[in-house]
């Protein structure tokens, strides 16, 4: 021990994880716990993506209250949806448990499937019973700010689900980003009824809950990987680096 009683002039920064490692650089950060570091940094992952996804669906509530579109609800219903998957998601970091964090990964598929429903509802009452749009430029523009808004979610999320090898993050974040390619349908559908075309706007919500439906099962595989695993582009199958 006397040979390697220079160390102890490090004090903290090389506490007591640093005798019969060598020289493994894995313990070089000092008395703060991997996990805790892996749950700061999971959690700050998490509040910046709900921050995102809260000023989108701010954003896109008041265009929905002057447009009325229906294509424009099942979006903004799932944006909400991906905003609330953020506190369990917290809460399992913060509690620096890979078991919770599984089952908020769960929480986050049953946050999918259960918007799906609610948006194909909604799409079957507006084709029953269909309403007037309004204010379609404001309509195309909540559409390109959803876009916008998940697509920032979604790269702070998997950035950090890749790196905190994470399934529950990167589910939430393959989440996001398809949730921005569904807003774009709504900018399709104030095209399409600014053609004339009306009935398209309850077609294309029921389009979305397709999307979402298939979002909620790939979510799903991918919350399935073990945590603490790497994970890798293609949904969270482990890749060679």
């Amino acid at each position: 021990m006397s040979a390697h009683g220079h160390s102890h002039a490090h004090g903290d920064w090389h506490g007591t994880h640093a005798h019969g490692h060598g020289g493994d650089h894995g313990h070089s950060h000092g008395l703060v716990d991997p996990s805790i570091k892996r749950s700061r940094a999971g959690i700050e992952a998490v509040l910046l993506s709900l921050l995102l996804l809260g000023l989108t669906a701010a954003m896109q509530i008041f265009v929905f209250v002057l447009s009325g579109s229906v294509a424009l609800l099942a979006d903004l219903i799932h944006n909400v949806g991906d905003a609330l998957t953020a506190v369990p998601l917290g809460v399992a970091f913060l509690m620096r448990s890979f078991k919770a964090e599984k089952y908020a990964g769960y929480f986050v598929v049953a946050t999918i499937f259960v918007s799906a429903c609610v948006a194909f509802g909604e799409s079957v009452d507006r084709l029953i019973h269909p309403q007037d749009l309004s204010q379609l430029w404001a309509l195309a523009a909540a559409g390109a700010i959803g876009f916008l808004g998940n697509e920032a979610a979604a790269v702070v999320r998997l950035r950090a689900g890749r790196r905190l090898a994470s399934p529950a993050l990167v589910a939430d974040g393959y989440h996001a980003r398809t949730d921005g390619l569904v807003s774009l349908a709504v900018v399709a559908s104030a095209i399409c009824v600014a053609l004339g075309a009306p009935v398209a706007d309850p077609l294309i919500g029921m389009v979305v809950t397709v999307v979402i439906l298939r979002i909620t099962w790939q979510s799903y595989l991918t919350v399935r990987a073990d945590p603490g695993t790497p994970i890798g582009e293609d949904h969270g199958r482990a890749q060679s680096h």
